[in-house]
């Protein structure tokens, strides 16, 4: 079993790609979207951190996060995440012997990737990896067609043009 290292920086801003762990026809996260708009908000009320981007696919969800100075602790807040998530929904997926066991749920996948932004470019390649992840999945043919991204708080900013295709910068490559 790999032993996996995460580096912390307190304070530090992250980019993330969490899956769930059936993702062949799985519309589960936007689906239950209210549900983990709900639970990423009772986790921020106990553990603050700042939304930079955020999208949510069927089965993944991308998001750039920067948390409080003195914070390193990313990994909570993604467990908390998913566990609230997970609790609040009917005991209906497949699970393993070995997750039955662990007394897992079989809804995500137990690890999730991140990458600690180094600088204002990289900040703002992954800010548009999130937004065009949508278009480059074939759920949209333009970024402002899909409703479950921080794109739209971006165009209402001046940050993005409304009209915004799938033109944004796509250098990033992501854990998809």
């Amino acid at each position: 079993m790999p032993n996996y290292r995460r580096a912390f920086i307190p304070g530090g801003t992250w980019f993330f790609t969490v899956n769930l762990l059936e993702r062949n026809n799985n519309d589960l996260l936007i689906r239950e979207i209210d549900l983990l708009r709900n639970t990423v908000r009772a986790v921020r009320k106990r553990y603050p951190f700042q939304i930079d981007a955020w999208v949510v696919l069927p089965e993944h969800m991308h998001a750039v996060w920067t948390l409080p100075p003195g914070d390193a602790d990313f990994s909570k807040r993604w467990r908390l995440i998913k566990s609230g998530f997970s609790r609040a929904l009917p005991k209906t997926e497949y699970r393993s012997n070995v997750r039955k066991m662990a007394g897992e749920r079989g809804i995500w996948q137990r690890h999730f990737w991140e990458h600690s932004i180094r600088d204002e470019t990289d900040f703002e390649r992954h800010v548009d990896y999130v937004h065009i992840n949508p278009v480059k999945h074939g759920h949209v043919a333009r970024v402002v067609e899909w409703p479950y991204s921080s794109f739209h708080r971006y165009v209402e900013r001046g940050i993005y043009p409304q009209n915004c295709g799938g033109d944004l910068d796509l250098a990033v490559e992501g854990d998809d």
